[in-house]
C-alpha cells in the first residue's frame, strides 16, 4: 500500500525565527532543505505532503520540481499560534485516502534517508508482530525523577545504583510517527493503541525547539560529527 508522509510547516515561529527557512551551515532554505532532500531520497516513500501556509516556503518547493512532492496550502486557521496538534493531525487524516501516513518534522534534521527506509521496514514487519503503529523514542537511562522522588528506581534498595541496571524510560523525540491512513480517521491520533517503539540515538532524535538548539544542530553540520 501507499506509503505518504506528512510534513506540517506553517510560517513563522515564537521561539526560533524563521525556524524552517533560515539559512543553517550553508543551506540557504535551512531545515527545510534538508528535510526534503532526505525525504526525497527515500525508497520507501510514495509521496510527500508540504502542508504549509508560508509562501516563501510555497515558492521554494515549486522550484524544485519533485515529481513526489505535492504542496499544499493550509488555511490560516489551521496554522496559528492556537492550534492545537490534535487539529492537525485531524486534518493531515484527510488529505490522505489510503495506505499509511508518515508525520515527520524539518526540525528533525539528522534523520536521513537511510533512517526513514529502515524504520519503515521495522514499522511494516512490527506490523505482522501484533503493533499497530511507531514511533520514534530516545531511550533514557538516567536518575529520573518527579516531585515525589526517583521514577525508575528504588532509593530503598540502592540510592544510586549503575545507570545501566536502570529501568529505561522513553522520551518521545517527535522525529516520526508512522501509522495506517485509518488510525488518523478512526481514533484522530498519529499512533494506535500498542506502537513500536523506535530507539534513535540522540543526535538523529535531536530536536530543534529553541534558539540553543538551532546553534547546536549547526554546529554539529559544520563539525561533521552528524551527517544529513
Amino acid at each position: 500500500m501507499t506509503i505518504t508522509c506528512f510534513l506540517p510547516c506553517r510560517k513563522g515561529s515564537e521561539r526560533v525565527p524563521r525556524k524552517n527557512i533560515r539559512t543553517i551551515a550553508g543551506k540557504s532554505f535551512g531545515l527545510l532543505e534538508i528535510k526534503l532532500d532526505q525525504l526525497l531520497s527515500t525508497t520507501m516513500i510514495d509521496r510527500v505532503i508540504l502542508s504549509t501556509n508560508d509562501e516563501e516556503i510555497l515558492e521554494f518547493a515549486a522550484s524544485l520540481g519533485a515529481d513526489r512532492l505535492e504542496v499544499r496550502p493550509r488555511d490560516e486557521s489551521l496554522a496559528s499560534n492556537s492550534t492545537s496538534t490534535d487539529e492537525l493531525i485531524e486534518y493531515a487524516g484527510s488529505q490522505v485516502d489510503e495506505g499509511h501516513l508518515v508525520w515527520t518534522h524539518v526540525t528533525s534534521p539528522f534523520i536521513g534517508a537511510g533512517q526513514y527506509d529502515e524504520l519503515l521496514r521495522v514499522y511494516l514487519r512490527e506490523l505482522e508482530n501484533g503493533y499497530d503503529s511507531l514511533m520514534t523514542v530516545t531511550e533514557l537511562h538516567g536518575f529520573i525523577w518527579d516531585d515525589a522522588g526517583p521514577v525508575n528506581y528504588d532509593r530503598s534498595v540502592e540510592k544510586w545504583p549503575r545507570t545501566q541496571t536502570l529501568t529505561p524510560l522513553y522520551e518521545v523525540n517527535s522525529g516520526a510517527f508512522v501509522a495506517p491512513v485509518n488510525v488518523y480517521r478512526e481514533r484522530k491520533d498519529r499512533i494506535g493503541t500498542n506502537p513500536f517503539k523506535y530507539k534513535l540515538d540522540k543526535i538523529q532524535g535531536f530536536d530543534i525547539d529553541w534558539e540553543e538548539d538551532f546553534q547546536i544542530a549547526e554546529a554539529l553540520m559544520r563539525a561533521g560529527i552528524s551527517r544529513i
